[in-house]
């Protein structure tokens, strides 16, 4: 049984991503272009507060999301604390035209206000103060789920939140495990402890990684926020439709550079194959996870492990010379033992 097939086509993927229309420095006509030339396939054009349907700029081998980035933080004026918890969560339209704002709250829509655009919204939802609860950030979820959104959760280490109130969110599909604008700034935005305590608790939830780029820094600048973190994304068909379901079920993996060429079951045996690497993990739950490392000069390419009677799930992770990572969502027994 194949978790990862190496007859299905890879599509790379930034589904974070910030133009002029909020506090970026790029065009969306510039960042498709500029990622375009960096052999992506897909991009999320994620604006704070700001729903916008970019797909006029799709392509026949480029492919535009529809989306956009919301904030809930500890105060009525929702204004930027360093030092206080807040959580950011992006909403992936089902359906490119779909730009409706959920729940809106002028106080967070700065740049809407900036640019006179409040009145172009379709608004939806409940309007009360939004409020840094578990009861509030719930029910914001569902709502954006009923009209229409799939739902992830971006950055955790950079929101500072602690970890029983990631353990209490209900109806992400997935998480950023590695953002790289956060990484960049603070070297620990690699979020494989918390997701694994995710999968511990039983939570049915994928990881993808994303540039959260702002381009405020030339390209070359080791300040720079772009291609350092991507998505893989492998659906059954490159479509917008097929993109969003692949997104929702999971037919994706987060790296930061190394890919995943194949990963297969048989009985209690699972076999990996890979780009070259210079760690291979199977986590599963326990104390110790299964584990590959490559001989001084040598790399690995791929490796077999046994799976554990006990194991309550497995998910790969490699990392390469460099360090950067590629991680695998959670499969849960009733998955690969089907």
């Amino acid at each position: 049984m194949y978790l990862i097939s190496p007859e299905i086509k890879q599509y790379k993927a930034n589904l974070h991503c910030h133009s002029i229309l909020s506090d970026g420095k790029k065009t969306p006509e510039e960042l498709k272009e500029l990622y375009k030339s960096q052999g992506y396939h897909i991009l999320a054009i994620t604006d704070h507060e700001r729903p916008r349907c970019h797909t006029y700029l799709t392509d026949e081998n480029f492919m535009m999301i529809t989306g956009y980035e919301c904030y809930i933080r500890n105060n009525p004026q929702g204004k930027y604390d360093a030092f206080a918890r807040e959580i950011h969560l992006n909403l992936f339209a089902r359906e490119p035209d779909n730009i409706k704002m959920i729940c809106c709250n002028e106080t967070y829509c700065h740049y809407l206000r900036r640019d006179n655009a409040i009145s172009e919204l379709t608004r939806v939802g409940s309007e009360r103060i939004r409020e840094y609860t578990t009861e509030y950030i719930n029910d914001y979820i569902r709502q954006a789920k009923e009209h229409g959104y799939i739902v992830a959760h971006n950055h955790p280490y950079w929101s500072m939140e602690m970890e029983e109130r990631i353990l209490s969110y209900e109806g992400l599909f997935s998480i950023e495990m590695c953002n790289y604008g956060s990484y960049v700034t603070n070297h620990i935005e690699h979020n494989g402890a918390i997701y694994d305590k995710l999968l511990s608790v039983g939570k049915r939830i994928a990881c993808h990684g994303a540039d959260d780029n702002h381009n405020k820094f030339p390209i070359d600048s080791p300040y720079s926020d772009s291609f350092g973190a991507f998505t893989m994304i492998y659906p059954e068909e490159f479509t917008y439709t097929g993109v969003i379901n692949a997104m929702e079920n999971g037919q994706m993996y987060s790296s930061m550079g190394p890919v995943f060429k194949e990963i297969s079951v048989n009985g209690n045996k699972v076999h990996i194959e890979c780009s070259e690497v210079k760690h291979i993990f199977m986590y599963v739950g326990s104390k110790t996870p299964c584990n590959a490392h490559a001989q001084k000069g040598e790399y690995l390419t791929s490796v077999d492990f046994e799976i554990d009677d006990r194991a309550q799930y497995i998910r790969i992770s490699i990392k390469d010379e460099k360090g950067n990572w590629a991680d695998t969502r959670g499969f849960f027994r009733d998955e690969f033992e089907k």
